[in-house]
């Protein structure tokens, strides 16, 4: 038997550090207060209501708010749902154990299953740590006195008097459940925490959770596997049986593993003061290099403010020369009173250069010696980016590398990266990023700590490129920053939407997937029986489809992919008064006698072109993107043809009636033309053969998924 006393670890709640009260099992199987999962909630919400990334109450649970959790937030709050100061609004949260955003649900706290045998437990503990303090009767007159029982059923406590008086003999409440002095009561049957009045009798092995036969039939256990409850609670029970019994059967490797672990701390200690002496060596010679262009610095000052203090006051004492009976002037004045002609020539010929140069001297006076020291300022921007990455580097952590093909960016930026090497992996990475801009004379960069290999940053301007960069770090070591990997965003804020199955969709030629995100024309049978019909040198109709949202106004952008074996492809834009026009256009069968670069009477077939087509598409098949012919296009055809790209974009701005059509892994522009926003637009997509065409998925905050490891 383990002492009661030896567990008090297990018993501890991650978020108050305290005795678990009223335990709550998270969908990740950590546990978890009732209390501390409420004031995680709320702390969220006020820290979301403040603008700031954590809670301004010091007295609940101070947890990071991630980013899936803001976005979660936001949206409850902009739901308008009226606060209720029992019940959180907000139903996502990161667990404090693993920090794996946990989603409640709509049910919220109020799904989650209480954990009676954590409970039972830590009740346990609480008896053996105070066995000396008694329970008291809950029904006695004051002075309450000690309880001697208590009833599972009542849930309450009672001395022996009370428990005659409210348990008579002959009556129901004589036949309850009562057991010693206790304040854990559990209930004996565990009720569904979705259908509060159906007991729990199966075991979800997806979900690793109890369910009833409600949650099974039509709930949001439908299609998971389950198993019966004694089955579960046999299996599991087996299970932890022979893990705690290998355990205990290893004990003296346990002992032998402490023994070391504690050789270890002592090793620590010691090795701890000699890496704090190597640091303050290698700072002191950092001092010493400072004190030293410090003083250096301080000298060469001093130096030029001594050599423009002598000019200066040079400069001075010549001028108060230039002052009556003073110096110079005072010298001429007793010159001029000499009456010897050959005494006075000697002596005045020389004088006279002295009064002249004085006397240009002040017509264009100018100080001997600047009083500014701008070329003694000492620039330190380089340094200090350096000091500011001083850290303790390590050969034993491997540069990561930013992963180009699994990172993108659309709506959000989805960065990703790996680490080449079998070395030791970090604890955490850091990834810094910022806007390339050539205005700007020094780069700030933003910056992010991710305990994953990847991360979703948010709120990058349109139009923009951005350098990113990230470095591994161990406990105090960490690994020189990766290679710099410049992305562009897109043009526009990216416009959502899914194909529309109900406006002209053809469900005998095109196929669209459940979620409307991908649409494929299969040139199947009734392709046949619709060729079997056509004169004899035409080609089949194309089939059109279009998304299910509408453009009124703004520049909005949109990617997709097309696939490599597609045959033929036309994507652009419709307006909504003409997308009748499209799918009932007699002009859709395409031929040689319409076909725009058949080489038969261009002109015309040019004319013909522009004003029968009901919306601005460009072609695109056999892994080509073909550029419209057009008076500004060049007129050699094969120039007009470029390679398809992975990835297509396109951008329309309504307000200056142009469309763009982009490569979207690069951002670039491969066409662009005037089109009529007259009206609502629409993308619109034409398919013919076997094609296939797949919208851009969003870049989303939550990109994992829990691990089915039961």
């Amino acid at each position: 038997k383990v002492a009661i006393k030896g567990i008090e670890r297990e018993l501890i709640c991650p978020a108050c550090k305290e005795l678990f009260t009223h335990p709550l099992i998270l969908p990740c199987q950590h546990n978890i207060c009732h209390k501390c999962v409420k004031e995680i909630l709320f702390a969220f919400e006020d820290s979301f209501a403040d603008g700031g990334s954590e809670s301004s109450n010091q007295s609940s649970p101070r947890i990071r708010i991630s980013a899936s959790s803001m976005d979660r937030i936001d949206r409850i709050n902009r739901s308008g749902r009226k606060r209720n100061s029992l019940t959180p609004r907000s139903t996502l949260f990161p667990c404090p154990s693993c920090r794996r955003d946990i989603d409640l649900g709509e049910r919220g706290i109020n799904g989650l299953f209480r954990n009676f045998t954590l409970e039972t437990i830590v009740e346990r503990y609480r008896q053996a740590a105070r066995a000396a303090i008694a329970i008291m009767c809950d029904f006695c007159k004051p002075p309450p006195q000690e309880s001697t029982k208590s009833c599972m059923d009542c849930s309450a406590s009672y001395c022996n008097e009370c428990f005659k008086i409210h348990h008579p003999w002959g009556t129901v409440k004589a036949q309850h459940e009562y057991v010693g002095p206790t304040t854990n009561f559990r209930p004996k049957i565990l009720m569904c925490p979705e259908h509060e009045m159906e007991r729990v009798n199966m075991y979800c092995e997806i979900c690793r959770r109890p369910v009833c036969h409600l949650c099974k039939l039509g709930g949001g256990h439908a299609n998971h596997r389950v198993t019966t409850m004694s089955t579960a609670y046999k299996t599991l029970k087996e299970k932890l049986s022979k893990d705690i019994e290998y355990l205990i059967s290893k004990e003296s490797q346990v002992k032998a593993h402490i023994t070391q672990l504690d050789l270890l701390l002592k090793e620590t200690e010691v090795r701890v003061e000699r890496a704090k002496q190597e640091a303050s060596h290698s700072f002191e010679k950092l001092y010493h290099v400072l004190e030293e262009k410090k003083s250096a610095a301080l000298r060469a000052i001093e130096t030029s403010k001594n050599i423009r203090l002598e000019k200066l006051q040079t400069q001075v004492e010549e001028y108060q020369g230039l002052l009556e009976n003073n110096g110079l002037v005072g010298y001429a004045q007793e010159v001029l009173k000499e009456t010897d002609p050959s005494c006075f020539v000697q002596t005045a010929k020389q004088l006279h250069v002295r009064i002249q140069k004085a006397t240009e001297s002040l017509r264009s006076f100018r100080p001997a010696a600047e009083t500014t020291f701008e070329d003694f300022v000492v620039d330190t921007a380089k340094q200090e980016d350096i000091l500011g990455d001083l850290s303790f580097h390590s050969n034993g952590l491997e540069i990561p590398e930013i992963n180009e093909e699994q990172s993108r960016v659309y709506n959000k930026a989805l960065i990703s990266w790996e680490c080449p090497g079998k070395a030791d992996s970090a604890d955490i990475y850091v990834l810094e990023y910022h806007k390339l801009n050539k205005e700007e004379e020094t780069v700030t960069w933003q910056k992010t700590e991710v305990c994953g290999k990847s991360k979703v940053i948010s709120d990058l301007d349109d139009d923009s490129s951005y350098a990113f960069r990230v470095r591994g770090y161990k406990g105090s070591i960490c690994s020189p920053w990766s290679r710099e990997v410049i992305m562009r965003t897109p043009p526009a804020p990216v416009f959502s939407f899914l194909f529309d199955d109900k406006c002209g969709y053809n469900s005998e030629h095109l196929q669209l997937n459940p979620r409307r995100t991908s649409v494929e024309s299969r040139a199947g049978f009734p392709l046949l029986l619709g060729s079997e019909r056509l004169q004899v040198g035409c080609y089949t109709t194309l089939d059109y489809i279009i998304g299910d949202t509408g453009i009124a106004k703004g520049k909005h952008f949109w990617a997709f992919n097309v696939e490599a074996y597609s045959y033929l492809v036309k994507v652009g834009v419709v307006p909504s008064n003409k997308i009748q026009k499209l799918f009932h256009n007699t002009h859709d069968v395409t031929s040689p006698r319409y076909e725009q670069d058949s080489g038969h009477d261009s002109g015309s077939e040019d004319a013909f072109f522009d004003s029968s087509q009901p919306c601005t598409l460009v072609t695109l098949g056999m892994k080509k993107f073909f550029i419209p012919a057009t008076p500004a296009a060049p007129k050699d055809p094969a120039s007009r043809i470029l390679p398809l790209p992975s990835c297509l974009g396109i951008c329309l701005d309504c307000d200056r009636g142009k469309v763009g059509f982009y490569d979207a892994g690069r951002m670039k522009c491969l066409y662009e033309c005037e089109v009529d926003c007259s009206g609502l637009m629409y993308p619109a997509f034409a398919l013919m053969g076997g094609a296939a065409v797949h919208l851009e998925e969003a870049v989303t905050a939550k990109y994992r998924e829990y691990h089915d490891d039961i």
